[in-house]
């Protein structure tokens, strides 16, 4: 006997049919309703009830009709860019910033502030951190936006059902709860908010818009003052029995090796991290040091002098690259991924450091031919992390658009009542 649908079931159906066309329209962008129904397996009448209702809410407009062919023009539809904005709040050892991605996948805008965050403390910072997310939710108001959420990117141990930063070895944290310090400070709920490692926050951007798109199994690097990794595999992110995957950085390759900043010798950031990098390049007084530069104008400067032949500056390279491609062996013996991303400085000097990585690869990893891994530079660079961090923050309305509240009537848009029917994929 078939059981009717109550009023909660149709309701949570409604909802994820939402979902799937919001998802549907920002993988495909411009698209006329037909086009909607095929892609998403949804009848025409629900389609058009559903954009009604997404109209609404301000999340789609018409965007004109589709070429001419037999028969009646389709009227298209697309999200409405620089409305429903996610915020990545990036903490990093001599900065913190923030990056808006409005729902289409846009970059809207960026800001940062410097600081020494270690020598700052937590207290500092996270004054620091609520100016520059008040600045930039501003900046969106102004644009007739507004913020679905913030997701801050840490370099150490997150527990991000808390919003906690467990170790920062880094920053120099320990248990500093983010959730709570910037509600406090901004005045926004406590549920705006979130937290995850910097290298999981990446790897999500380098899987929705960067060099990992279309992969289900693969392993991102950031390559900054710390080393950590994000992995995928059969699509989804890798986070460990507690959520402390990933901290790759600190794998012992030298046990009498320089002391780390978790108060260990020998971990692999010792050797690969940012740190490592401008140690070997350059002497403490030259300008590569200067905190005040942004990490592209410091790899600016060092690309320039690897490019003129600067001798120093190539055997540091070569150093790293070497190094580097060691320890990225390691975690293609263990995951075995399609791919390796190389982020941050990384990404920044590829010309200098994929291959050696590749050829570390070739001759350490057991599986003929590497196991099928390639080795890639990030297209996201030192942006990833943050990015990550705004992608995550919309995940409230990709999974439910409904959050978003009804403000206006839609315009050129039909109304069709309609039983949901069909099941959302």
């Amino acid at each position: 006997m078939l059981r009717t649908p109550g009023p909660a079931d149709r309701t949570g159906l409604r909802r994820a049919n939402l979902a799937l066309l919001v998802r549907t329209l920002r993988d495909h962008g411009q698209i006329s309703r037909a086009q909607l129904a095929v892609r998403s397996g949804l009848s025409k009448a629900t389609v058009s009830s559903l954009v009604g209702d997404l109209a609404r809410r301000g999340l789609v407009r018409a965007a004109g009709t589709a070429a001419r062919g037999q028969g009646r023009p389709g009227e298209l539809v697309e999200l409405r860019p620089a409305t429903a904005c996610g915020v990545g709040l990036d903490l990093h050892v001599e900065h913190v910033g923030a990056t808006v991605v409005d729902l289409t996948g846009q970059v809207l805008l960026r800001s940062r502030i410097a600081c020494d965050v270690p020598a700052a403390g937590p207290d500092h910072v996270l004054d620091l951190l609520a100016e520059v997310l008040t600045g930039v939710l501003d900046d969106v108001r102004a644009r007739g936006g507004w913020g679905t959420g913030a997701t801050v990117a840490v370099p150490g141990l997150v527990d991000t059902d808390g919003a906690v930063v467990r170790l920062a070895p880094q920053l120099r944290w320990r248990e500093v709860a983010l959730r709570d310090g910037l509600a406090a400070r901004t005045g926004l709920d406590l549920d705006f908010f979130g937290a995850d490692n910097d290298a999981n926050l990446a790897a999500v951007a380098e899987h929705h818009a960067g060099a990992a798109v279309g992969l289900d199994d693969f392993v991102y690097l950031t390559g900054d003052h710390g080393v950590g990794a994000g992995a995928f595999s059969r699509g989804e992110l890798v986070r460990g029995h507690l959520g402390y995957a990933g901290e790759v950085g600190h794998m012992e390759l030298d046990p009498l090796g320089p002391w780390c900043s978790c108060g260990r010798r020998g971990c692999w950031e010792t050797r690969v991290g940012l740190g490592a990098l401008l140690h070997a390049c350059a002497s403490p007084d030259d300008p590569v040091h200067d905190p005040a530069l942004d990490p592209d104008a410091r790899m600016a400067l060092v690309r320039a002098r690897a490019e003129s032949g600067d001798r120093r500056t190539l055997d540091a390279l070569h150093q790293i690259g070497a190094a580097l491609g060691t320890g990225v062996a390691v975690l293609v013996n263990v995951l075995n991924p399609a791919a390796v991303v190389l982020g941050g400085y990384f990404a920044a000097l590829p010309e200098w450091l994929v291959e050696p990585v590749r050829a570390e690869v070739a001759a350490h990893v057991l599986a003929e031919g590497a196991g099928g891994a390639t080795v890639v530079a990030s297209r996201l660079g030192f942006e990833a992390p943050a990015t990550g961090g705004a992608v995550h923050a919309l995940r409230h309305v990709l999974d439910d658009p409904a959050v978003v509240p009804v403000t206006e009537q839609a315009e050129h848009v039909e109304h069709v009542e309609n039983t949901e029917g069909v099941v959302a994929r």
